[in-house]
């Protein structure tokens, strides 16, 4: 039985808090259950060398987890001197997922920097940083219209993200670590509004899945990021 009897097609209970950091260009506080996750956007009037004189921009995001978002503390990975391959793909995962939707042309020659740090951890971590990370994008395109630096906004379309597994229970939508740890396939999915797809990982944890178990979680995601969608229109007044 999943904690507080949540249905198998259920997400955590999901909060989208935008402006919930002061100085960014755009900001939300991700809570998504118990876990918690900060996305601020920076917009810098500066790209990448390999995109000048392209007359195209760039988002890029970086991710990371502090000390006791979780039960036992996490060193700093800048007290190691180097980020943990994990660190390095999330946040890859996180920039391909948020360029996806973005007309690079329109945003012209800057980046925007999505920054995503872990306050609590419950599993869906990086799932959670692509969804929040989309309302700092909006917000901080926004603000770049209303200032008139950007004639229009450069995003195509909205992108969100939601984990599913299989578990001794069958199919189930949105895992928290008790579920994630013990499942025995999970995969995280990535789709526009439109239900395009962007990216899909998954695995099997110790033993195979057949088509028929991902197809269950492919269902259980186009319903997760529907409703994950629409509350993110909501925050957006869209």
């Amino acid at each position: 039985m999943r904690f507080e009897h949540r249905p198998a097609n259920a997400l955590r209970p999901l909060e989208l808090i935008v402006g919930a950091a002061k100085y960014a260009e755009g900001s939300c506080l991700v809570k998504c259950g118990d876990t918690h996750v900060l996305c601020t956007a920076t917009v810098e009037e500066r790209i990448p060398p390999f995109l000048k004189n392209t007359g195209k921009g760039w988002v890029t995001a970086e991710y990371g987890m502090l000390p006791r978002c979780s039960p036992q503390r996490i060193d700093r990975e800048a007290a190691k001197g180097k980020q943990s391959g994990r660190t390095q793909e999330i946040q890859r995962l996180i920039g391909r997922a948020l360029r996806a939707v973005v007309d690079e042309k329109l945003l012209g020659e800057r980046q925007i920097r999505i920054d995503c740090d872990v306050i609590m951890a419950d599993g869906g971590t990086r799932t959670a940083s692509i969804t929040g990370g989309y309302v700092a994008l909006h917000l901080a395109c926004q603000k770049l219209v209303q200032a008139g630096t950007l004639k229009a906004m450069p995003l195509r379309e909205q992108v969100a993200a939601v984990s599913c597994g299989i578990t001794e229970h069958g199919a189930l939508l949105d895992l928290d670590y008790s579920e994630d740890s013990t499942a025995h396939a999970d995969a995280n999915f990535v789709f526009t509004a439109s239900g395009q797809v962007v990216e899909i990982q998954a695995s099997a944890e110790g033993a195979t899945f057949s088509r028929d178990a991902f197809n269950n979680m492919y269902v259980l995601a186009e319903k997760g990021i529907a409703d994950i969608v629409t509350l993110q229109k909501q925050v957006l007044g869209l």
